[in-house]
This record gives C-alpha cells, sequence and structure tokens, in this order.
C-alpha cells in the first residue's frame, strides 16, 4: 500500500509494515495526510531515544511542518516531552523529543480465587502503588468489584495521581473470560459472575476503558513484558488449584476463537489414569498434576499435607514421598508441554503458579520429558524456568494489556481528534 512502480522513489516510514517503504515522491502531501500522529509517536517508541524533529522529519519522510504539528498534538497530550538539547550544528541547539512516561497511569488488577492484588503503574509499567488483600472470587463480581474500586482510588491517592490521569484499567479474572465483552463465561469457581459485565460496573467509579482477561493470560504478559520482552514465542504455564497455560506466539497473545486457548489442563495424560476430572472426563492432567490432586495422592499414602503449599514445604524439607509426587507431576505436564513446544516452537516455558515454588524437583520432572519427546529443533535453544515476578505476574500483565490500548494508535488517535474539536 505505502509502495510505487514509478521510477521516481524515495523510502518513508510505514506504520503498517514497522519498517521504511518505498513511496512516489511525486505526491509528498498525500504521504503528509497519510501519516498520523500515532505514526510519529510509533516511530519515537520503537527508536527507544530522544530525538528531534529534523530526525523525526527525516525518519518519517514527513514535511517538517507536519512533523511539528504531529509533535504539537503528541506534547499537548503529553505523551512526548522535552528532553535536554540536541547538539547543535551552528546556532541555537535542537530540541529533542522522548516518550513520557509519566504522562498517564493505569490501574492493574489480578484477582484470584482468593486474594487480590491490584497496582497503579505508568505507561511504562513500572508500578507506583500497590495493594495486595486475601478476597474470595467466590463473594461474587458486586462484593469483590467493590474492593477494586476502593483499591484503585486508595492506589491513585498513594502515587499522587489525580483521576483525570487515569487512561485504562487492566483485570485479570481466575476462569474463562470473552476478551471482546470482558465477561467471564461459565467460570467454575466463579459463583454470581458468568456472563457479568466487569467493564461496565468497574466504569462506574471509572470512566476510562477496561479491559478484562482470565488471568494465565495476563501472567504471560507479565512475565514476557517484565523478564522476557525479546521473546516473540513465549508458553506460560499456572500450577496452581488448576492447569492452564498463557500463550503468546509471533509477539501476540494467543486467546482462541472462544477465548479457552490454552486450557491445557483437560487434556488426558498420557500414563493410564481413571482420575475423574471436574470437568466429567477421566485422567485429565489437571486431575492428577494441580496442586488438590498431588495433595490427595499423598494424603491416601498416610502424609498430612494441607494444599499446594503444604505439599512445597514437604519438598523442601527433603520428603521423599512429596518428592516423588512431584517429579512425576512434572512429566505429567512435560508430556502435554511437549506436544506444545512441537506445535508452537516457543523460545521460552515460564513455569509459575502455587507449585513452581517447588523449583528444581518440579521443573526437572518436566525438562526430562518435554526434550525426550521433542524434536530437536525444538528444543535446541528452548529454555524451561520458573517464574521470576511470582505473584507479581499478574499485575504486571494486566498493566502490559492496559498499556498496550492506552498508547494503541486507535487511542491515540481518538485523543487527537477530542483535542482539536
Amino acid at each position: 500500500m505505502f509502495h510505487s512502480s514509478t521510477v521516481t522513489q524515495d523510502t518513508y516510514f510505514c506504520r503498517e509494515f514497522g519498517k521504511r517503504c518505498l513511496l512516489d515522491v511525486q505526491k509528498p502531501e498525500w504521504l503528509n495526510h497519510r501519516v498520523k500522529t500515532s505514526d510519529v509517536f510509533a516511530l519515537l517508541q520503537r527508536e527507544n531515544r530522544p530525538m528531534t524533529r529534523a530526525q523525526l522529519a527525516a525518519s518519517t519522510g514527513l514535511a517538517r511542518s507536519t512533523v511539528a504539528a504531529r509533535v504539537d498534538t503528541l506534547l499537548r497530550l503529553g505523551l512526548v516531552a522535552p528532553y535536554g538539547d540536541g547538539r547543535s550544528t551552528g546556532g541555537r541547539p535542537p530540541s529533542l523529543l522522548a516518550v513520557n512516561p509519566q504522562a498517564r497511569v493505569v490501574l492493574a488488577v489480578d484477582l484470584g480465587a482468593t486474594h487480590a492484588r491490584a497496582a497503579v503503574a505508568d505507561l511504562s509499567g513500572e508500578l507506583l502503588a500497590e495493594e495486595r488483600a486475601d478476597l474470595d472470587i467466590a463473594d461474587g463480581p458486586e462484593a469483590v468489584l467493590s474492593w477494586v474500586e476502593d483499591a484503585g482510588r486508595a492506589l491513585l491517592r498513594r502515587a499522587g495521581r489525580p483521576l483525570a490521569d487515569l487512561a485504562a484499567v487492566g483485570i485479570g479474572l481466575p476462569g474463562p473470560v470473552e476478551h471482546s465483552t470482558g465477561r467471564a463465561i461459565n467460570p467454575p469457581i466463579m459463583p454470581g459472575w458468568d456472563r457479568y459485565d466487569v467493564p461496565a460496573r468497574i466504569q462506574r467509579a471509572f470512566a476510562v476503558p477496561v479491559l478484562v482477561d482470565n488471568d494465565v493470560n495476563i501472567m504471560a504478559l507479565g512475565e514476557q513484558h517484565a523478564q522476557f520482552p525479546e521473546a516473540q514465542d513465549l508458553v506460560f504455564i499456572k500450577v496452581s488449584t488448576g492447569i492452564g497455560a498463557g500463550i503468546i506466539a509471533g509477539g501476540e497473545l494467543q486467546r482462541g476463537a472462544q477465548g479457552t486457548a490454552g486450557d491445557v489442563g483437560h487434556i488426558r495424560v498420557g500414563r493410564p489414569s481413571e482420575v475423574v476430572c471436574r470437568c466429567g472426563n477421566v485422567g485429565c492432567l489437571e486431575a492428577v498434576a494441580a496442586g488438590p490432586a498431588l495433595a490427595r495422592t499423598l494424603r491416601e499414602d498416610g502424609i498430612d499435607v494441607d494444599g499446594a503449599a503444604g505439599l512445597v514445604e514437604l519438598v523442601r524439607s527433603g520428603d521423599l514421598q512429596a518428592i516423588h509426587a512431584i517429579r512425576q507431576a512434572g512429566r505429567d505436564l512435560g508430556g502435554v508441554l511437549a506436544m506444545i513446544v512441537n506445535f508452537i516452537n516457543p523460545s521460552v516455558v515460564v513455569v509459575g503458579g502455587a507449585l513452581a515454588a517447588a523449583g528444581e524437583q518440579f521443573v526437572a520432572g518436566i525438562r526430562e520429558v518435554v526434550y525426550a519427546r521433542s524434536l530437536p529443533l525444538a528444543t535446541e535453544h528452548l529454555r524451561i524456568v520458573t517464574s521470576v515476578t511470582g505473584e507479581r505476574s499478574g499485575v504486571l500483565g494486566a498493566a502490559a494489556m492496559a498499556i498496550a490500548h492506552a498508547l494503541s494508535p486507535e487511542a491515540i488517535e481518538e485523543a487527537s481528534l477530542a483535542l482539536s474539536s
């Protein structure tokens, strides 16, 4: 679309392709109208360094007057700010411009089965204020989202930011979510939440865009943005009360047609098992390798253990039966992951959730099977690691989701139009 077959051509920055493309220079005014304010902002983001108006004009192929108009809009929106002075070639030094991460903030919320964590972050993803609470998701949407509203207001005050600075809200829920509407769909551990309009409820308090996804997806985003920003293909596995995966392929989070992509907990394990899963099938990964399943197995062997946390403590203390159980759970998970590795070919697999705290005993079982059953080319550079961000992965991912929306070309163009009206 930014290409021409004419002889007189030059290269210009193209937002659609994210690179310099060929364009007929006989119609520069067409390009000036085509390239938007968001294109100039995207260039500053991508370059990740201060630039002068002249450098922006040279990189985009726009006339300097057009660049000046786009930059003026970004300055008025606060998304770009002056950054010192450039090197002078004679006369007054040119002004440098850079993305301003302090321009706005987002509210990030991670809701689990029995906990809630919220944070306010700036546009770089840095958390400015956090709060955690023990909160049962089964208390229902009104009680839980009232906490979100109260926590959000308190966190904005602690961060010293007015409500007007809030650009978006990102929320993770511990169940299947229809991302386009932000509604939980038949969530198994969330009574009263089925098809509840979460965005509308939050927008009663905060009149900004509200994005909702399931907790594993936002954890995948959190790990990628915080620890593996270069990874375009990453799988995050959460192993706790249930087992789920967040899949990033080609740099994009994969949600599937109905938002159930990554529901690996209900894949049948390779070894014989007749354990009945809560989904009604037998031998599901979750039914044999999740925290409650392992605790049940140990109790049947006469070991008193209370859930995943108790199991992890036994493993750390060197209990042989607990170590055997966690290694077998790793192998069962590895069998499912081997299929994912062959199919998606990620560069990183991150293991998170309560059982990840068991460390190498758990991960060793996963690696044992993944490397044995996956294609050598698929595992040549594959890293299988435990989560570094831990309990904060959810809020970091919710922040990343909200920031991506707040800084999207559509949002910047909408704000630009509102500014000019």
